[in-house]
């Protein structure tokens, strides 16, 4: 004789099956719509996550015809890859706005990323000295 598994079970496994999976709905929906969530929603990848090698050309003022300078972009953040302290941001139509300062030399900058590269103009004083150029990144 074959019995079904419906009916060799007890009443009270019904009753424990359904409240294990009431306590899973309601642990996946917690997951889902606490703020921890939300934030990680906030991290995803940004079309211009990566390390960018940044050329500086001076134009104008006695500061060093170029300097190079790692910058690190993840999310609509833009901060340093190694060496300065390095804040700013950028949309997600790639315009970026930078502040860098190493010691007692600062500069502002501002331009464009579009795929892989980007360009903008940027100003400071480096080393006492008011300066102002252009400058080029390429993704590494």
């Amino acid at each position: 004789m074959t019995h079904s598994a419906r009916s060799i079970a007890h009443p009270a496994d019904s009753t424990a099956t359904r409240a294990l999976r009431t306590v899973v709905i309601a642990a996946v929906f917690a997951a889902i719509t606490m703020p921890g969530a939300a934030d990680a929603k906030m991290v995803r990848p940004g079309a211009y996550d990566g390390t960018w090698n940044v050329i500086f050309a001076t134009q104008a003022g006695n500061c060093s015809s170029t300097n190079s300078v790692p910058f690190s972009v993840v999310g609509t953040r833009v901060s340093s890859a190694g060496g300065g302290k390095v804040t700013g941001g950028i949309s997600r139509a790639g315009v970026v706005s930078v502040n860098i300062r190493v010691g007692a030399s600062h500069a502002s900058g501002s331009g464009r990323l579009v795929g892989n590269s980007g360009s903008g103009r940027w100003s400071g004083i480096i080393t006492g000295d008011r300066c102002s150029g252009i400058w080029q990144a390429t993704r590494t």
